[in-house]
């Protein structure tokens, strides 16, 4: 894959995960989006959406891979299916592609712990998990995506796990509040681990308003960068993520982050534009955005 991939305007699709909800996929524990793979009656559901978000301007399709791994396929009994779900989300991909062979496939390697919060594992363990998973999705995709990550030790990692596939990867990094990532580090650090595989660095499911929070140190990075944006309200309730999650066992997020009744395709193409003028070349949505969104941000690429 060409390396210089994103110096030039490309469009990201958009949340997965709230759009199976949107479209009636009924959640269960909390397998959230892993819950359409491992149901088969939701199989066509994944592919549809893959293709309307292409059909919508998408340039890049992720795997349904964020809530794949171990650690909760493991709190819903599910583990022994860690291969199987993980090639399904990489097969269904593929399919949409069949018919789009310009569009890439990013694969979507999620935080291997807790979402929106720092892994402060040892690294041999987030290296580990990330390289099993790497392993599968490799076959299947033209580069690497560390989905909504919360470190600088857990890119590192991540470059690490990866390295051996020589494959091209874009880092994702998550913002809840504030000007620091939620280990404290600030988004131009990740300039100093970085290597030549690095396609570039977004901020993934945060609100426009922290992008734009955000905007002087993105402009520090050294590679091309964007954004995948959210529509919740938040991404720290009160008590945590996980913890809300676990205790409303598998709920819409939207229940307990919010959903932005303000956010429709027409204003999120306004941020889009203005951070297209400030440099920005990577993008896409996150959670609560439909292909209503990919499509008034692709239109002003």
């Amino acid at each position: 894959m060409n390396k210089d991939f994103f110096k030039t305007t490309k469009i990201l699709d958009g949340g997965m995960g709230q759009e199976l909800l949107a479209r009636g996929m009924k959640p269960k524990g909390t397998l959230w989006s892993a819950n359409a793979l491992v149901d088969e009656k939701y199989h066509n559901l994944i592919l549809n959406i893959h293709n309307d978000f292409i059909k919508s301007g998408a340039d890049v399709i992720v795997t349904t891979t964020f809530t794949t791994r171990r650690k909760r396929l493991k709190e819903n009994g599910l583990e022994d299916q860690f291969k199987y779900l993980n090639q399904k989300a990489c097969e269904i991909a593929q399919k949409a592609k069949s018919n789009n062979p310009n569009v890439k496939i990013a694969g979507g390697l999620p935080p291997q712990n807790l979402t929106y919060e720092e892994d402060k594992r040892s690294e041999e363990d987030i290296v580990k998990d990330h390289s099993e998973l790497a392993e599968i999705l490799n076959p299947y995709v033209d580069f690497f995506y560390f989905d909504v990550w919360s470190s600088i030790k857990e890119i590192k990692c991540g470059i690490e796990a990866t390295k051996k596939f020589n494959k091209p990867y874009l880092v994702g990094v998550h913002i809840s509040e504030g000007n620091s990532l939620p280990s404290g580090e600030k988004v131009s650090e990740i300039n100093a681990i970085i290597t030549e595989n690095c396609l570039g660095i977004i901020l993934a499911c945060v609100s426009p308003e922290n992008y734009e929070n955000n905007l002087d140190e993105i402009q520090k990075l050294k590679v091309p960068f964007g954004f995948k944006l959210n529509g919740f309200i938040t991404t720290k309730p009160k008590g945590g993520y996980t913890s809300q999650y676990k205790k409303k066992d598998g709920t819409n997020p939207n229940n307990f982050l919010g959903q932005r009744k303000d956010l429709d395709p027409k204003k999120i193409s306004i941020f889009a534009k203005k951070f297209k003028e400030n440099g920005a070349t990577i993008l896409g949505g996150c959670c609560e955005t439909k292909p209503s969104h990919i499509k008034a941000i692709a239109k002003i690429k």
